[in-house]
């Protein structure tokens, strides 16, 4: 049987899905049509349905959970792993947690509209309305050209300071003490429509990938290079470091409980957001 499976090219997807994609494990009758792309370009494509099993932000989830459930194998979460509110290098008049206002009033780049790192920027800045949607690796050279100021991601966490750019916030730290949750980045979902039977192989498959993964690290295979060519080899690692842990190998109660919060603060800013349909898979 084959699926079509959607994921980013960054190193920590790519260490996910490697053994899974290119048969390194046993994936029981199962094959995949692979599209790698952009975390916007991914969420744009679940609105619409396009991909039986995808990689998405957890800030477009409410807008999906019609079309698809969440895998418990494949996320990203954890504590210190969130955007990055940055600015040219010098100090803001305040902090941003005693006066918003020159955030507030500043032209903010954003990697997707309906991204995580949009949804804990709004969490914390909330009458910020100047933004601009740009994909992710394309911020940094924005806030260098004094355009405004920038959230990032990704690897874009470990090169800001190179570049001479000063961290405003951590927008992931900001959520962590508002909430008291870890932070839910991206996920991992699959058609409502395909045989709860069927869901649980392929949870069960993304699980086995990352821990054949595992076997092998700390070696880079070429599969992770190939699709991370700008990167060094450390750069690589600490993306992996960073975005893999044990919420990767399967959410568990916190890590559900995490993606509830979330849902729950998108609620608040969005009353007509209503579901009753089930969020996880019961894998």
């Amino acid at each position: 049987m084959r699926l079509t499976l959607g994921f980013s090219p960054c190193p920590n997807d790519t260490f996910i899905f490697d053994a899974l994609v290119n048969n390194k494990i046993d994936t029981e009758g199962l094959e995949f049509d692979v599209l790698l792309a952009d975390v916007q370009t991914l969420n744009e494509w679940a609105t619409t349905g396009k991909l039986d099993i995808t990689k998405l932000s957890y800030g477009v989830l409410p807008l999906v959970l019609d079309k698809y459930i969440v895998l418990n194998s494949g996320s990203a979460l954890g504590s210190g792993v969130g955007p990055l509110l940055i600015s040219p290098l010098r100090p803001l008049k305040k902090e941003p947690y005693e006066d918003k206002s020159e955030v507030e009033n500043a032209v903010i780049a954003i990697p997707g509209k309906n991204t995580t790192a949009h949804l804990l920027f709004s969490l914390a800045f909330p009458n910020a309305k100047d933004k601009v949607f740009l994909r992710y690796d394309k911020i940094e050279d924005f806030v260098l050209k004094g355009e405004g100021l920038g959230v990032i991601i990704h690897e874009n966490r470990f090169t800001y300071q190179q570049k001479g750019l000063h961290k405003i916030i951590d927008l992931g730290d900001y959520w962590e003490k508002q909430t008291g949750s870890a932070i839910p980045l991206g996920g991992i979902v699959v058609k409502r429509n395909i045989d709860n039977t069927l869901q649980r192989k392929i949870d069960r498959l993304i699980r086995k990938s990352i821990e054949y993964a595992y076997t092998k690290y700390p070696d880079l295979n070429d599969y992770i290079r190939k699709h991370s060519q700008e990167m060094s080899e450390q750069v690589m690692r600490k993306h992996i470091d960073l975005y893999v842990n044990n919420y990767s190998l399967a959410l568990g109660e916190e890590g559900k409980k995490a993606v509830l919060k979330l849902l729950e603060v998108y609620r608040t800013n969005n009353t007509a957001f209503v579901f009753t349909n089930d969020v996880f898979c019961d894998c």
